[in-house]
Parts: C-alpha cells; sequence; structure tokens
C-alpha cells in the first residue's frame, strides 16, 4: 500500500501516520465494524468515483444491521470522499470507508461506545483476484448468463448489480439462480466481478480449463468503457470529483 498524505478520520483530515486508533478499541476485539470498497477513475471529465452514493448507503445499512448509528450521513461521508481525493491529489485511487465501535466499555455490548468513521484512500494496481473472498461469479451457457440470487446470502455486490443492468441492456437474458459446482465446470464461460476485481474472466475451475468467451470480453469492455468515461450509455453512475491543491 502506498501512503498518501491525508486520512479523513471523524470530521477531519489528519496526517496519514496519526490516524490511529487505540488498542482498547472495541472494533479491534470484536469486530463490530463494517466497510466498503471503493474506487475512483480517471476520465477525460475529470476524477469520477463509480456508484459512489450507493456504497455510502450500503454501508450505512450494513451499520444499521449493527445497531450502529453513524454520526455522519450519506451525503457527508459524500462530501468527505471528494474532499479526500481533491487533498490527496490522487486522480485514481481506492477508497476504503470504515465504521467502527470505538474506544469506551470493553465487554461484547457495545452500547455506549462511539461510533468512529474513516475514510483512506490510496493508489490502486490492476494486481490478480486469488479468490471469491471479495467477488460475485457468474456462468455463461448458451448465450444466458447466471449468477446466484440474494436469497443464497451472497454479497449485494453493486458491481455485481451494474453487471447485471449493463447485461440486459446490451439484450443478454440474465437469471439469478443457485448454482452448484459443475455448473462452472460446464460452463461456455464463467467470469468474476467485485470493485477491486472489476469483471474479471475465470480461465480455469479447479482443473477444467474454460477459457476466456465474447460475452465475458463484451462485458469487460463495457464496464471498463463506463468507469474509465469512456462510454455515456451508463453515464448516470460517475461522481465525480472537483480537484482542489493539496492541503499542507
Amino acid at each position: 500500500m502506498r501512503e498518501t498524505e491525508k486520512i479523513w478520520m471523524n470530521g477531519d483530515l489528519v496526517a496519514w501516520d496519526d490516524a490511529r486508533i487505540h488498542v482498547g478499541t472495541h472494533g479491534l476485539h470484536y469486530g463490530s465494524g463494517v466497510f466498503e470498497g471503493i474506487r475512483a477513475y480517471e476520465t477525460p471529465n475529470g476524477t469520477a468515483v463509480f456508484r459512489l452514493t450507493d456504497h455510502l448507503k450500503r454501508l450505512e445499512n450494513s451499520a444499521k444491521l449493527l445497531g450502529m448509528l453513524l454520526p455522519f450521513s450519506v451525503d457527508d461521508l459524500r462530501a468527505a470522499s471528494h474532499e479526500l481525493i481533491a487533498v490527496n491529489g490522487l486522480p485514481e485511487c481506492y477508497l476504503r470507508p470504515i465504521a467502527f465501535f470505538g474506544y469506551g466499555e470493553l465487554g461484547v455490548s457495545a452500547i455506549g461506545n462511539p461510533v468512529d468513521v474513516v475514510i483512506m484512500s490510496w493508489p490502486w494496481g490492476e494486481g490478480y483476484v486469488a479468490d471469491g473472498s471479495g467477488e460475485n461469479v457468474f456462468v455463461v451457457k448458451d448465450g444466458v448468463i447466471y449468477t446466484p440470487d440474494l436469497s443464497t446470502s451472497i454479497l449485494p455486490g453493486i458491481t455485481r448489480d451494474t453487471v447485471i443492468q449493463i447485461a440486459q441492456d446490451l439484450g443478454y437474458r440474465v437469471i439469478e439462480k443457485s448454482l452448484i459446482r459443475s455448473d462452472l465446470y460446464l460452463a461456455d464461460e464463467a467470469f468474476m466481478c467485485g470493485t477491486a476485481a472489476e469483471v474479471t474472466p475465470l480461465r480455469e475451475v479447479d482443473d477444467v480449463e474454460l477459457g476466456v468467451g465474447t460475452v465475458t470480453l463484451e462485458l469487460q469492455a463495457a464496464y471498463l468503457d463506463t468507469v474509465r468515461g469512456r462510454s455515456e450509455r451508463w453515464a448516470q453512475w460517475r461522481e465525480y470529483a472537483e480537484r482542489t491543491p493539496a492541503e499542507a
């Protein structure tokens, strides 16, 4: 990870090395926290954060499931994200908002503990996907696209939703259903998607080679053209950040 100049922490911009928490922080001991992964892309019209508001709404909903009331609104966090991008002077970056119960009472119950909210940003390379711990899976068979439905307790991925909408707009039929391991073996194509992974083909499942198919490549191209501002077809998902000189 490449350090950047500032981190947004509980409403303030602090130096990277000064963004610290107490060892008695509740979230450190009990995992009582929520986070998101968001990407900002350099486009011909400036830096665009892809589906920023949707990610922040999901963060807020995740916090509600833990009984955690965020001290900042979605609009506050949206403005903070844009401010952080501008201050760090990154035309393209990864954003990591995280909220957790902070230092107070150290017991299983988090009642009475403050809620800390932090946003980090740093450059993100193209990297490789090792597994599916943070990605959604799709398979293609006879021109139809299949993906597990949300009732299987998968992550309601924002990139997953993006790919489904793009695929349907391009004329593909998308079916959400439970998939078993052999569905991947017998697929014509398979790919995974996520904020970090974007749209990445699965070339092999166990010892079964799949290769890279035309449907996957078409969806991959449409997605990258969208996030990088090369296509206006789905431009509503790009939220542009204003660039300002970095603060001292």
